[in-house]
Formats: structure tokens, C-alpha cells, sequence
């Protein structure tokens, strides 16, 4: 066996987690270039018509429906300004929403300021600047050549302004369209106390002689500004685009690749506008048939969802519901919104380790109320969940420590035999049951738990500015002092005082005493909740291995 063989596994292990950190952010960093210049910079523009209805094909009989006319960019906003807007206020929404079509148009996060302890807010819907432009389109979609109440089409109110009162737990916001030939449709928005779900339901009366057919559809437009992704800020890694799921797969699409595309026929999916920690989705009804599609250009891109086509009677009516989702990724709400919607807390390839890692924080901070705590708490966990293996694996190192004289006494009788060393080395682990790699497999199951609880802290919006004590304000950003990564440098000094250096060379010797500096300042721009972590973890398994070697000793000076 190598006489450095726990030194190599040990740096093997830390470039084993450098490499999967770096593979994630080079996938994001170099991405194709995207085709075609943006909007802001006067290139073309997606025209924001209504996608082509019938994700299942209509029966024979029934006539087909169109898509909604093509209007240009500028004569669209031409359209809403004429058609007016609606202002409307719940305890956590502030939104906009046009006459035209019911466009939502801006929503401003009341709860979520933009900037720590400033009181702007964040805004996700937008459709004032070119540059951050991001709305939520829908409507029916009618027959050829029939007008329909498409999210161009002139809508009325009975009030410009809606706002949720002290005590009540639900507003309801309607809006009426008519074709002046009988056919009438209630559009009405239900947002609710502390809720970043709005209903949207369509009640129609066909009193006309003639049936009306019709198909629902929801589309989010966005100018996709691209965000610059930078080591010092690990935020700017997280995804920003569309995604979809269909029931089965989740898929998160970027438009910069010529290759994307998506033009499907789901049945119990969503579709999703993402950002960190914040997303805009439509969840279709769950029982109808809907196509997916997905239109871009340059940094633009449309996606889309688009129902089968329905057919209301002459006197008769229908009623038809979807749901939208705008606001953070908070997993409970998120849950109740459409079929696993809380997939755009996006967790990346180890959603199955984080997802179960944030549900028992998320339990425990119930209890605690503060999220560093709430860490500090879980590692202490995980450490007893996996104290069996700590303990064996600490009753090896502890040996290895106690054996040290008698390895060195080995390496200078063989010093110029290596084959001869290596079996006598062999031969004294066996004589005396040590097993030299075990001191690195808690490393090997600490990596999985590492990278997951770094993509929890990243993209649960749950820890987002959220406060531990004393200097630390925000988790979810670097320490702005640097203490944590200092103390996890002095931390990882004393753990690697307390581990053998047996078989090492004075120079690997040397590498290993600075490897907590260097950890250090890699860890110094990670999330501070992460730092935590580590830090946490690190004095618990030196408080572990003290504890160990202590019992050893005194065991092995009790049989001496």
C-alpha cells in the first residue's frame, strides 16, 4: 500500500469537489451565442399574438380556432394605453393589469425588497422597459375570422383600482368582454391574503343562435436580459429563462441555444418564466389537453400553452379555470399551485439529496424562526445520521495517530526498499485491524450533502437576506466581514493537527498545512449559510475525533 495513500484520497476528494462547482458553472457561463441582436438594441421583436390553438385536435365537426390577429409590439402598447389598467393591492401584491386583454402587466413583491432595508420592491412583471420586459398574456382564442376575447381584446371594469381590506381573505377582480352578438365572457382574477397564486377563471354565456367555440390559452413574453455571471457573486449562476414540465419531466429551456425547442401536447404540466429566486408560471387545467410551445428571438422568447378546442351552445354556458403563479419560489405555496411547481426551486442533478435537506429545515426553522440556527441545527443532525461511519472511521485515524512511531521506525528500515516497506506497512494494519482509507469515507458522503445544501442556500429564496446574528444579515450572500471563512480556516487548521500525518513527505506535509487557507478563500465569496456549514461540521468532527483519541489512549494505558 502507498505510504501517502490517505494524503492522495484526501486531495482527490477536495478536486473532486472543485470539479463538479466548476462543471456547473461553465455550463452556465458558455452557453451558445445567442442568434439574433435584442430588442433594446433595435433589433425584431416576437409578435406577442396568441399561439395556435388545439393541442388535441378538434372532432371533425367542429370548426376550427384561430389564433389571435398578429399586432406588432408598438401597436399593442398603443392598444393597452387606450384601454386603460386596473391597480390592484393585496398584503403581498401591488399589480397592474390592462383593459386589453387583462394583461398582467407589472407586479411589484410588497415583502421582498430589491436591496436589503430599502423599501423599493422587487418587481417581476414589467412591461415598461424594453430591456426587463416580462408579462403574463391570456384569453380564449375564437373561430376564424369571429371576434374573441383574446389578450388583445378590449375589456371593461367596474372600478380602476382593488385593493385586499384589513380582515378579508380573498379579492375578486372582473372583467366583462362581449362580442355585441350575444356571447359574453367574465374573465375574474381571485388573489388571496399571503398569496402569490391568482385564479383565473372564464364564466361563458352564449345567448347568441349560433355555437361558440373557443380555446384558452396563457402565454408569458420576456425580454431575457442576460445576466453576467461572476465568481464573487454565486447568484448569478442560477438559471433565467423558460421551462416546462409535462407530467413527467421537468426541462428547463435556454433560448441562447439554436438547438432548443418545444412544441408538445401536455396534459397536467406548467409552464414557467424563471429567475433566482423568483418565477412567473401558468399551471393549465389539469384535465384538458394543451400545447406547448415555445417561440425566441434574440434575447426574446415566448412560451406558451394553448387548450384544445371547447364549443359552447347556443343558450348555453362554460366556465373554464387556469392558475398563475408570480411571485417568490416559496415550496409550500408553490406545491399547492400545479403538480410538482416546486421544481423551479431549482435544485439541479441533486434535487433527490436537497429536496429532503430543505423539507427537515424547513421543519426545523419552524421551531427556531432564524435559518442560521436552523443550519447549525441540521449539521448537527446529519453529523449524528452518520455518526456510526464518523465513529469507525475516527477509531482508524485515532490508531493511525497511535501508530505513527512505529510506521517511521518502518520507513527507515526500508527507506531504500519500497516493495518491502509497502508490505510490511500491510502487514502491521492487519496485525493490528486499521484501515487506512476509512479516515476519507465520511469526506466521500459529506459531497453529495456539501453541493446540496450549497444549491438549497443558493436558490431557496426562503434564506434569501435572511438574517443569523451579529454582522451576518444575509445567508444567501458572502460573509461581508469574512470572520466565517476565517474561523472555518482555523477550524480546519486544528482538524488537521488532530488527524495522523503518517507516510506524508514534508512537502505534502506543507501543502496540507495551507490547504485551510486556501479553503478559506475559495469559501470566502460562497454563501455565508454554506461557510456555516462547513465551519459547523468542521468543529463538531473535531470535537468527535478529540473525543475519540481520548478514549483510546486511555484505553490503551489501562492495558499497558
Amino acid at each position: 500500500m502507498p505510504k501517502t495513500l490517505n494524503a492522495r484520497l484526501f486531495l482527490w476528494l477536495l478536486l473532486a469537489v472543485a470539479l463538479l462547482l466548476n462543471y456547473e458553472r461553465w455550463m452556465r457561463d458558455y452557453p451558445s451565442a445567442p442568434p439574433v441582436a435584442s430588442t433594446a438594441n433595435g433589433g425584431a421583436t416576437l409578435d406577442d399574438s396568441a399561439p395556435v390553438a388545439g393541442a388535441a385536435a378538434p372532432a371533425a365537426s367542429t370548426p376550427s380556432v384561430a389564433a389571435a390577429p398578429a399586432v406588432a409590439a408598438p401597436v399593442a402598447e398603443t392598444l393597452a394605453a387606450a384601454a386603460g389598467k386596473l391597480h390592484v393591492i393585496t398584503d403581498v401584491l401591488d399589480m397592474e393589469i390592462s383593459l386589453a386583454g387583462g394583461e398582467l402587466r407589472r407586479a411589484d413583491l410588497l415583502v421582498y425588497p430589491l436591496v436589503k432595508n430599502r423599501p423599493e420592491p422587487l418587481r417581476l412583471l414589467n412591461r415598461d422597459a424594453d430591456d426587463s420586459e416580462f408579462v403574463l398574456q391570456s384569453g380564449l382564442a375564437g373561430a376564424v375570422g369571429a371576434t374573441a376575447p383574446t389578450h388583445q381584446a378590449l375589456f371593461a371594469s367596474t372600478a380602476s383600482d382593488w385593493r385586499l381590506g384589513d380582515g378579508q381573505q380573498e379579492l375578486k377582480v372582473p372583467l366583462t368582454w362581449t362580442d355585441g352578438q350575444g356571447v359574453t365572457v367574465m374573465k375574474t382574477y381571485t388573489f388571496r391574503r399571503g398569496s402569490y397564486q391568482i385564479d383565473v377563471d372564464y364564466s361563458i354565456q352564449n345567448a347568441s343562435s349560433a355555437p361558440w367555440n373557443y380555446a384558452s390559452y396563457a402565454q408569458l413574453l420576456r425580454y431575457n436580459q442576460p445576466v453576467a455571471t461572476s465568481y464573487f457573486r454565486p447568484e448569478t449562476y442560477s438559471f433565467k429563462g423558460p421551462a416546462y414540465f409535462d407530467g413527467t419531466r421537468y426541462q428547463k429551456l435556454k433560448i441562447d441555444n439554436s438547438d432548443t425547442q418545444l412544441d408538445q401536447s401536455v396534459r397536467g404540466g406548467w409552464i414557467a418564466g424563471m429567475q433566482h429566486h423568483f418565477v412567473a408560471a401558468v399551471v393549465p387545467n389539469a384535465e384538458g389537453d394543451y400545447r406547448y410551445l415555445l417561440r425566441k428571438q434574440g434575447h426574446q422568447y415566448l412560451i406558451s400553452a394553448t387548450g384544445s378546442t371547447q364549443q359552447v351552445a347556443p343558450g348555453a354556458s362554460a366556465t373554464q379555470r387556469e392558475t398563475f403563479f408570480v411571485g417568490p419560489k416559496l415550496q409550500a405555496q408553490l406545491e399547492k399551485a400545479g403538480p410538482d411547481l416546486f421544481r423551479v426551486a431549482d435544485y439541479g442533478k441533486l434535487t433527490i439529496v436537497a429536496q429532503p435537506l430543505f423539507w427537515v429545515m424547513d421543519h426545523v426553522h419552524a421551531l427556531v424562526r432564524n435559518w442560521g440556527f436552523t443550519i447549525v441545527i441540521v449539521t448537527f443532525l446529519l453529523k449524528l445520521l452518520f455518526y456510526p461511519l464518523s465513529e469507525a472511521s475516527g477509531r482508524s485515524m485515532a490508531k493511525m495517530k497511535m501508530l505513527a512511531p512505529r510506521i517511521k521506525n518502518l520507513q527507515e528500515t526500508y527507506k531504500d526498499e519500497r516493495d518491502k516497506l509497502g508490505k510490511a506497512m500491510m502487514e502491521l494494519y492487519q496485525r493490528e485491524k486499521v484501515n487506512p482509507v476509512a479516515g476519507c469515507l465520511p469526506m466521500v458522503i459529506q459531497i453529495p450533502v456539501f453541493l446540496a445544501f450549497y444549491w438549497v442556500l443558493l436558490e431557496s429564496v426562503e434564506m434569501r437576506q435572511a438574517p443569523f446574528i451579529g454582522w451576518i444579515n444575509d445567508l444567501s450572500s458572502r460573509d461581508p466581514l469574512f470572520i466565517l471563512p476565517a474561523i472555518m480556516a482555523a477550524a480546519m487548521f486544528i482538524q488537521y493537527k488532530l488527524n495522523p500525518q503518517v507516510g506524508t513527505d514534508p512537502m505534502q506535509q506543507k501543502v496540507f498545512m495551507i490547504l485551510p487557507l486556501v479553503m478559506s478563500v475559495t469559501f470566502a465569496f460562497f454563501p455565508a449559510g454554506l461557510v456555516l456549514y462547513w465551519v459547523t461540521n468542521t468543529v463538531l468532527s473535531i470535537l468527535q475525533q478529540w473525543n475519540i483519541n481520548r478514549r483510546l489512549e486511555a484505553a490503551t494505558k489501562a492495558r499497558n
